[in-house]
């Protein structure tokens, strides 16, 4: 005995012209209907109880026939309940059916067309580019953002300043931290301990090669940032430490996934102490002389800066090459401090800087401060050094720009020595 009603598989089967059945076909197109029917609603209940819902809908109905390789219903997507109405066809025989909402002829005919839909597309824009948003469509205003700015930004705010840009009722939200994952964490701190250790040369070659090639690194460079400035700051009379420093920064320049431009104000700094430092290392420990090395380096280091961030940034090569001349003209500087202040007026800036900086300025720098150095057994060798940078910027002048009154004596004679006159 089936459920489903065998009448219904006589009134389909007579409405595609098949005029007889057998009981027998009938009572078993019936009970395989209930099956089918059986196996839809359990597979659409499935779908209900997984969309966290207690009510079935058409849409499930639909998924589910999708689900049975079965093409689903047309025309019953409905979000609202149907509204069914019943029929009487004959004694006993009542006919269920939906009922249509009854719309106003004339309403139709005078409403506004509705707008053409737009064709689906896909787009992609930036929300920031390294911390700073650009100015487009999908991004806040420019007034947005200076609404914001005027808003409270913690329990301190100003009550007055928010009263003027209208916000009375401030709500005060809490500062938001930035959060890294346990992996960053780990590397930070593996990775730095690795460059700051000195009896594994190793362990110190991996660390750079990762940071010169690891294209996941974007949330750790202020974190690296930061530890050097802080190692820098901190360790002056520790040339290991300084040296390791300006290497981290190096193999950063060279990672090309980073974008550093925001941080470059933020490692100048470290790299100047580095060219200009008074006392770099321990005399006693690393020798008198040493620290030209770490000079050389962070000099090459302060042009890679320049040559691949200076168009960013206008101010940069001016800052960088008046606190050099700056160090140059003071006489009371240690002859380490004008090494470095020469070597950076010449790799940052060029055959201009010396020509327009240096070589003005070059005979007084002579007669005031290298010819007593010289004489000095204890200053003979810094002195040395000190006219081989000034020598680097020389040779970067034409020939008849050497001058022996422009030069100085002491100069005047290695360029003599050098058969560049």
């Amino acid at each position: 005995m089936s459920v489903w009603n065998p009448e219904n598989v006589i009134d389909v089967a007579e409405s595609i012209g098949i005029a007889s059945l057998p009981r027998d076909v009938v009572e078993h197109l019936a009970r395989d209907v209930e099956f089918r029917m059986a196996q839809v609603v359990e597979e659409a209940l499935k779908f209900m109880r997984h969309s966290k819902r207690t009510t079935l809908t058409t849409q499930d109905i639909s998924q589910a026939l999708r689900l049975l390789e079965v093409e689903p219903l047309y025309g019953y997507e409905s979000t609202r309940p149907l509204r069914f109405g019943e029929a009487s066809i004959g004694p006993g025989q009542p006919l269920f059916y939906v009922e249509d909402e009854e719309v106003d002829f004339e309403k139709l005919i005078n409403a506004p067309l509705p707008k053409v839909p737009r064709e689906m597309s896909f787009t992609a824009h930036w929300l920031a580019v390294e911390g700073v948003q650009p100015t487009i469509p999908q991004n806040p205003s420019q007034a947005d953002q200076r609404n914001q700015e005027l808003s409270a930004k913690g329990p301190g705010a100003n009550s007055t300043l928010a009263a003027m840009s209208g916000n009375d009722n401030v709500s005060v939200k809490p500062l938001v931290k930035h959060v890294l994952s346990k992996e960053l964490q780990l590397y930070f701190e593996r990775t730095c301990s690795a460059i700051f250790e000195e009896n594994n040369e190793e362990y110190r070659a991996a660390a750079f090669a990762s940071l010169q090639t690891d294209p996941g690194l974007h949330q750790l460079v202020p974190y690296f940032v930061q530890f050097v400035a802080d190692k820098v700051t901190h360790n002056l009379s520790a040339l290991f430490v300084l040296t390791q420093s300006m290497m981290l920064i190096s193999s950063l320049l060279e990672n090309p996934s980073l974008y550093l431009a925001p941080y470059i104000p933020s490692l100048v700094p470290s790299v100047l102490t580095c060219v200009l430092g008074k006392r770099l290392g321990s005399p006693s420990q690393d020798g008198a002389t040493t620290h030209f090395a770490l000079r050389d380096y962070a000099s090459s280091l302060l042009a890679n800066v320049t040559r691949k961030y200076g168009s960013t940034s206008s101010t940069l090569k001016p800052r960088i090459a008046r606190s050099c001349l700056k160090h140059f003209l003071d006489s009371h500087k240690p002859l380490g401090t004008h090494y470095g202040a020469i070597l950076g007026l010449t790799t940052v800036a060029g055959a201009e800087s010396v020509r327009e900086l240096i070589l003005p300025n070059l005979r007084a720098y002579s007669e005031g401060v290298l010819q007593d150095a010289i004489k000095d057994d204890g200053k003979r060798e810094q002195a040395e050094h000190v006219v081989d940078a000034i020598m680097k910027g020389v040779r970067l002048l034409d020939e008849k720009e050497l001058d022996q009154e422009a030069l100085g004596d002491v100069v005047w004679q290695r360029v003599q020595e050098a058969g560049m006159v």
